[in-house]
Protein backbone atom coordinates (compact mmCIF):
# COMPACT_ATOMS: atom_id res chain seq x y z
CA UNK A 1 0.00 0.00 0.00
CA UNK A 2 0.94 3.15 -0.57
CA UNK A 3 -0.82 7.12 -0.23
CA UNK A 4 -1.82 9.22 -2.62
CA UNK A 5 -4.59 9.76 -4.96
CA UNK A 6 -5.03 6.05 -4.35
CA UNK A 7 -4.55 2.80 -2.56
CA UNK A 8 -2.94 0.53 -4.01
CA UNK A 9 -2.80 -3.50 -3.29
CA UNK A 10 -0.82 -6.27 -4.80
CA UNK A 11 -0.85 -10.01 -4.38
CA UNK A 12 1.93 -12.00 -5.29
CA UNK A 13 2.53 -15.69 -5.46
CA UNK A 14 6.11 -16.64 -3.78
CA UNK A 15 7.11 -19.11 -6.47
CA UNK A 16 9.08 -16.82 -9.47
CA UNK A 17 7.35 -18.82 -12.02
CA UNK A 18 3.79 -17.52 -11.48
CA UNK A 19 4.59 -13.66 -11.09
CA UNK A 20 2.49 -13.13 -14.34
CA UNK A 21 -0.88 -14.32 -11.56
CA UNK A 22 0.15 -10.69 -9.97
CA UNK A 23 -3.27 -9.33 -9.12
CA UNK A 24 -3.12 -5.34 -8.96
CA UNK A 25 -6.06 -3.47 -7.26
CA UNK A 26 -5.98 0.52 -7.10
CA UNK A 27 -8.85 2.40 -5.69
CA UNK A 28 -9.36 6.28 -4.55
CA UNK A 29 -9.08 7.00 -1.33
CA UNK A 30 -12.23 8.68 -1.58
CA UNK A 31 -13.66 4.72 -1.99
CA UNK A 32 -14.93 2.27 0.62
CA UNK A 33 -12.85 -0.36 1.30
CA UNK A 34 -15.18 -3.59 1.18
CA UNK A 35 -16.09 -7.13 -0.76
CA UNK A 36 -17.27 -5.31 -3.60
CA UNK A 37 -14.15 -3.12 -4.11
CA UNK A 38 -11.76 -6.06 -3.06
CA UNK A 39 -13.18 -8.84 -5.25
CA UNK A 40 -10.47 -8.14 -8.41
CA UNK A 41 -7.75 -9.11 -5.67
CA UNK A 42 -10.35 -11.72 -3.78
CA UNK A 43 -12.36 -13.41 -6.32
CA UNK A 44 -10.02 -16.80 -6.99
CA UNK A 45 -9.46 -17.39 -3.71
CA UNK A 46 -11.09 -20.25 -2.04
CA UNK A 47 -14.69 -18.97 -0.63
CA UNK A 48 -13.86 -19.93 2.87
CA UNK A 49 -10.75 -17.49 2.80
CA UNK A 50 -12.43 -14.37 1.24
CA UNK A 51 -14.13 -12.96 3.90
CA UNK A 52 -11.08 -13.21 6.57
CA UNK A 53 -8.58 -11.86 3.84
CA UNK A 54 -10.93 -8.98 3.24
CA UNK A 55 -11.23 -8.32 6.70
CA UNK A 56 -7.62 -8.72 7.21
CA UNK A 57 -6.57 -5.75 4.00
CA UNK A 58 -9.39 -3.48 5.38
CA UNK A 59 -7.72 -3.42 8.81
CA UNK A 60 -4.41 -3.24 7.00
CA UNK A 61 -5.30 0.11 5.38
CA UNK A 62 -7.30 1.41 8.48
CA UNK A 63 -3.67 1.09 10.35
CA UNK A 64 -2.11 3.09 7.65
CA UNK A 65 -3.97 5.27 7.28
CA UNK A 66 -4.49 5.94 11.30
CA UNK A 67 -0.52 5.77 11.74
CA UNK A 68 0.53 7.91 8.58
CA UNK A 69 2.44 5.09 6.48
CA UNK A 70 3.79 6.16 3.30
CA UNK A 71 4.24 2.34 2.37
CA UNK A 72 3.12 -0.99 4.35
CA UNK A 73 4.49 -3.97 2.56
CA UNK A 74 4.28 -8.01 3.64
CA UNK A 75 6.21 -10.19 1.79
CA UNK A 76 5.80 -13.03 1.99
CA UNK A 77 2.67 -13.61 4.24
CA UNK A 78 0.73 -17.02 4.24
CA UNK A 79 -2.41 -18.37 6.19
CA UNK A 80 -2.45 -20.25 8.98
CA UNK A 81 -4.33 -23.28 10.00
CA UNK A 82 -7.23 -21.62 10.89
CA UNK A 83 -7.03 -19.45 7.53
CA UNK A 84 -6.74 -16.60 8.99
CA UNK A 85 -3.19 -13.72 7.03
CA UNK A 86 -0.43 -13.90 8.74
CA UNK A 87 2.51 -11.94 7.58
CA UNK A 88 6.13 -13.75 7.34
CA UNK A 89 7.89 -10.45 7.04
CA UNK A 90 6.91 -6.90 7.18
CA UNK A 91 8.53 -3.57 5.67
CA UNK A 92 7.07 -0.01 6.47
CA UNK A 93 7.47 3.32 5.87
CA UNK A 94 6.20 6.44 8.31
CA UNK A 95 5.58 9.93 7.10
CA UNK A 96 8.32 12.62 9.53
CA UNK A 97 5.97 15.02 9.30
CA UNK A 98 3.04 13.73 10.60
CA UNK A 99 5.00 12.91 13.77
CA UNK A 100 3.23 16.23 15.45
CA UNK A 101 -0.45 13.79 15.35
CA UNK A 102 1.41 10.38 15.38
CA UNK A 103 4.19 10.54 17.64
CA UNK A 104 2.97 9.58 20.54
CA UNK A 105 1.22 6.51 18.44
CA UNK A 106 4.58 5.83 17.02
CA UNK A 107 6.33 5.27 20.40
CA UNK A 108 10.21 5.60 20.82
CA UNK A 109 10.75 5.77 17.24
CA UNK A 110 14.10 7.95 15.94
CA UNK A 111 14.07 9.28 11.64
CA UNK A 112 17.79 9.39 10.41
CA UNK A 113 19.08 12.30 9.08
CA UNK A 114 19.72 12.93 5.61
CA UNK A 115 23.10 12.17 4.62
CA UNK A 116 24.56 10.62 8.21
CA UNK A 117 25.22 14.06 9.82
CA UNK A 118 24.19 14.37 13.64
CA UNK A 119 22.18 17.20 15.06
CA UNK A 120 23.41 19.76 17.47
CA UNK A 121 21.86 20.01 20.80
CA UNK A 122 20.30 23.37 19.33
CA UNK A 123 18.94 21.67 16.26
CA UNK A 124 17.33 18.57 18.99
CA UNK A 125 15.48 20.68 20.82
CA UNK A 126 14.03 22.58 17.64
CA UNK A 127 13.38 19.52 15.98
CA UNK A 128 11.29 17.92 19.10
CA UNK A 129 9.85 21.60 19.28
CA UNK A 130 8.46 21.20 15.87
CA UNK A 131 7.19 17.23 16.45
CA UNK A 132 5.07 18.88 18.92
CA UNK A 133 3.41 21.59 17.15
CA UNK A 134 0.99 21.89 13.92
CA UNK A 135 3.42 24.60 12.72
CA UNK A 136 6.58 24.22 11.02
CA UNK A 137 9.84 25.24 13.39
CA UNK A 138 13.33 24.26 11.17
CA UNK A 139 16.74 24.92 11.91
CA UNK A 140 19.83 23.56 10.98
CA UNK A 141 23.35 24.99 11.56
CA UNK A 142 26.05 25.65 8.90
CA UNK A 143 28.50 27.62 10.34
CA UNK A 144 28.50 28.19 14.39
CA UNK A 145 30.57 31.12 13.99
CA UNK A 146 29.26 32.20 11.20
CA UNK A 147 28.60 36.29 11.70
CA UNK A 148 25.32 36.20 9.36
CA UNK A 149 21.96 34.48 10.92
CA UNK A 150 18.68 34.49 9.75
CA UNK A 151 15.25 33.45 11.74
CA UNK A 152 12.68 33.53 8.52
CA UNK A 153 8.83 33.15 8.30
CA UNK A 154 7.69 30.90 5.84
CA UNK A 155 9.58 28.08 4.12
CA UNK A 156 10.24 29.86 0.69
CA UNK A 157 11.15 32.96 2.14
CA UNK A 158 13.70 31.09 3.77
CA UNK A 159 15.42 29.60 1.30
CA UNK A 160 15.26 33.49 -0.96
CA UNK A 161 16.99 34.81 2.18
CA UNK A 162 19.82 31.87 2.36
CA UNK A 163 20.23 32.24 -1.48
CA UNK A 164 20.39 35.83 -1.51
CA UNK A 165 23.43 35.87 1.22
CA UNK A 166 25.04 33.35 -0.90
CA UNK A 167 24.44 35.01 -4.26
CA UNK A 168 25.89 38.20 -2.17
CA UNK A 169 29.02 36.12 -1.87
CA UNK A 170 28.38 35.51 1.51
CA UNK A 171 27.83 31.97 2.15
CA UNK A 172 30.54 31.13 4.01
CA UNK A 173 29.22 33.94 6.71
CA UNK A 174 25.78 32.18 6.66
CA UNK A 175 25.53 30.78 10.06
CA UNK A 176 22.04 28.90 9.93
CA UNK A 177 18.67 27.99 7.94
CA UNK A 178 15.94 28.70 10.14
CA UNK A 179 12.22 28.63 9.09
CA UNK A 180 8.83 29.06 11.44
CA UNK A 181 5.74 29.03 9.70
CA UNK A 182 2.39 27.68 10.51
CA UNK A 183 1.13 30.22 12.57
CA UNK A 184 3.23 28.99 15.75
CA UNK A 185 1.65 29.88 18.99
CA UNK A 186 3.74 32.72 21.29
CA UNK A 187 5.30 30.23 23.46
CA UNK A 188 6.55 28.61 20.44
CA UNK A 189 8.28 31.51 18.56
CA UNK A 190 9.97 32.40 22.21
CA UNK A 191 10.98 28.75 22.81
CA UNK A 192 12.06 28.94 18.93
CA UNK A 193 13.71 32.31 19.21
CA UNK A 194 15.45 31.91 22.38
CA UNK A 195 17.62 28.59 20.69
CA UNK A 196 18.36 30.42 17.86
CA UNK A 197 20.00 33.39 19.34
CA UNK A 198 21.77 31.24 21.64
CA UNK A 199 23.56 29.97 18.55
CA UNK A 200 24.00 33.30 17.17
CA UNK A 201 25.45 34.59 19.81
CA UNK A 202 27.76 31.97 21.14
CA UNK A 203 31.82 32.14 19.11
CA UNK A 204 31.94 35.76 19.63
CA UNK A 205 35.21 37.24 18.29
CA UNK A 206 34.64 40.71 18.74
CA UNK A 207 33.46 41.31 15.26
CA UNK A 208 29.95 42.46 14.24
CA UNK A 209 26.92 40.02 13.20
CA UNK A 210 23.41 40.48 12.05
CA UNK A 211 20.09 39.08 12.65
CA UNK A 212 17.92 39.00 9.71
CA UNK A 213 14.73 38.25 10.60
CA UNK A 214 13.04 38.37 7.92
CA UNK A 215 9.51 36.89 5.72
CA UNK A 216 7.35 38.08 3.34
CA UNK A 217 3.43 39.22 3.08
CA UNK A 218 1.92 36.49 5.51
CA UNK A 219 -1.66 35.44 4.48
CA UNK A 220 -2.86 34.62 7.75
CA UNK A 221 0.07 34.54 10.19
CA UNK A 222 -0.68 37.75 12.87
CA UNK A 223 2.66 39.19 12.61
CA UNK A 224 2.41 41.09 15.90
CA UNK A 225 1.44 38.14 17.83
CA UNK A 226 4.32 35.48 16.41
CA UNK A 227 6.46 38.82 17.06
CA UNK A 228 5.72 38.99 20.81
CA UNK A 229 7.15 35.49 21.57
CA UNK A 230 10.50 36.22 19.21
CA UNK A 231 10.54 39.93 21.45
CA UNK A 232 10.42 38.32 24.64
CA UNK A 233 13.33 36.15 23.88
CA UNK A 234 15.31 39.24 22.37
CA UNK A 235 14.70 40.90 25.46
CA UNK A 236 16.01 37.75 27.96
CA UNK A 237 19.13 37.47 25.72
CA UNK A 238 19.73 41.62 25.64
CA UNK A 239 23.02 41.37 27.18
CA UNK A 240 24.46 38.45 24.53
CA UNK A 241 23.04 40.02 21.52
CA UNK A 242 25.08 43.55 22.82
CA UNK A 243 28.27 41.81 23.71
CA UNK A 244 27.72 39.55 20.41
CA UNK A 245 28.01 42.96 18.52
CA UNK A 246 25.12 41.90 16.94
CA UNK A 247 22.78 44.25 15.49
CA UNK A 248 18.72 42.86 14.31
CA UNK A 249 17.34 43.71 10.55
CA UNK A 250 13.52 43.31 10.50
CA UNK A 251 11.06 43.35 7.46
CA UNK A 252 7.61 41.54 7.66
CA UNK A 253 4.20 42.19 6.21
CA UNK A 254 1.14 40.66 6.94
CA UNK A 255 -2.19 40.68 8.99
CA UNK A 256 -1.66 43.13 11.53
CA UNK A 257 2.17 43.79 10.88
CA UNK A 258 1.98 47.53 11.81
CA UNK A 259 1.77 46.86 15.44
CA UNK A 260 4.56 43.75 14.67
CA UNK A 261 6.77 46.23 13.81
CA UNK A 262 6.34 49.02 17.02
CA UNK A 263 6.84 46.47 19.43
CA UNK A 264 10.46 45.76 17.13
CA UNK A 265 11.13 49.67 17.32
CA UNK A 266 9.81 49.48 20.90
CA UNK A 267 12.10 46.07 21.77
CA UNK A 268 15.38 49.00 20.38
CA UNK A 269 14.44 51.57 22.28
CA UNK A 270 13.88 50.14 25.36
CA UNK A 271 17.14 47.79 25.45
CA UNK A 272 19.32 49.45 23.91
CA UNK A 273 19.86 46.86 21.04
CA UNK A 274 20.51 47.90 17.19
CA UNK A 275 16.81 47.20 15.39
CA UNK A 276 15.98 48.76 12.13
CA UNK A 277 12.92 47.44 11.37
CA UNK A 278 11.35 47.64 7.78
CA UNK A 279 7.46 47.10 5.75
CA UNK A 280 6.48 45.58 2.53
CA UNK A 281 7.21 48.73 0.75
CA UNK A 282 11.07 47.49 1.34
CA UNK A 283 11.87 44.67 -1.03
CA UNK A 284 11.79 41.43 1.20
CA UNK A 285 15.71 40.66 0.27
CA UNK A 286 16.62 44.54 0.94
CA UNK A 287 17.82 44.09 4.57
CA UNK A 288 20.26 41.46 3.40
CA UNK A 289 22.51 44.30 2.30
CA UNK A 290 22.42 46.02 5.46
CA UNK A 291 23.25 43.06 7.74
CA UNK A 292 26.10 42.65 4.86
CA UNK A 293 27.68 45.88 4.82
CA UNK A 294 27.79 45.99 8.94
CA UNK A 295 29.71 42.53 8.89
CA UNK A 296 31.55 44.52 6.14
CA UNK A 297 32.43 47.81 8.81
CA UNK A 298 32.79 46.63 12.01
CA UNK A 299 35.61 44.26 10.88
CA UNK A 300 37.14 41.73 8.28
Amino acid sequence: MWPGNVMAADFEPSNACCRDKVHHLSLSTQDAVNSNSLAPLTATLPIELRKKMENFIAACYQVFQDLDFTLMEMNPFTVDPEGMPFPLDMRGELDDTAAFKSGKKWGDLEFPLPFGRTMTSAEEHVHTLDSNTGASLKLSILNPKGRIWTMVAGGGASVIYADTVADLGYADELGNYAEYSGAPNQQETYLYAKTLLGCATSNCDGRGRALLVGGGIANFTDVAATFKGIIRAMKEAAESIKAANLRIYVRRGGPNYEAGLDLMRTLGADTGLHVEVFGPATSMTGICELAIDWVNRSGK
